[in-house]
């Protein structure tokens, strides 16, 4: 795995701080898709636990801040991308690709 892509992974340790996850045992499987999609899974699946553990175990207030910084930094930490690939239609080569008209 390249060296960007793990410091990727690191991003909501860093942001946050390590202090905020020092009671946190994080374990994360990842199946399906590249590199690259199944690292931006396991850094949301990291800044999604870490903020719903605090919703839970710890206050408010603390997961306020914590979502705060880490929408301030990158919306896709907490909010996942709905795009989907779009299913191949008849009549042509792909989903919105037709085959060309001849008249003769």
């Amino acid at each position: 795995m390249p060296e960007t892509l793990r410091y990727k992974i690191f991003e909501p340790v860093l942001l946050i701080g390590t202090e905020k996850f020092k009671d946190v045992d994080i374990r994360v499987r990842v199946r399906g898709g590249g590199n690259t999609s199944q690292v931006y899974a396991v850094r949301q699946a990291i800044a999604k636990g870490i903020v719903a553990y605090y919703q839970k175990y710890v206050d408010e207030q603390s997961k306020r801040e914590i979502k705060e910084t880490l929408v301030q930094y990158d919306r896709s930490l907490l909010v996942a991308d709905p795009r989907r690939c779009e299913p191949k239609k008849f009549g042509g080569r792909g989903a919105r690709a037709r085959f060309q008209k001849s008249y003769r």
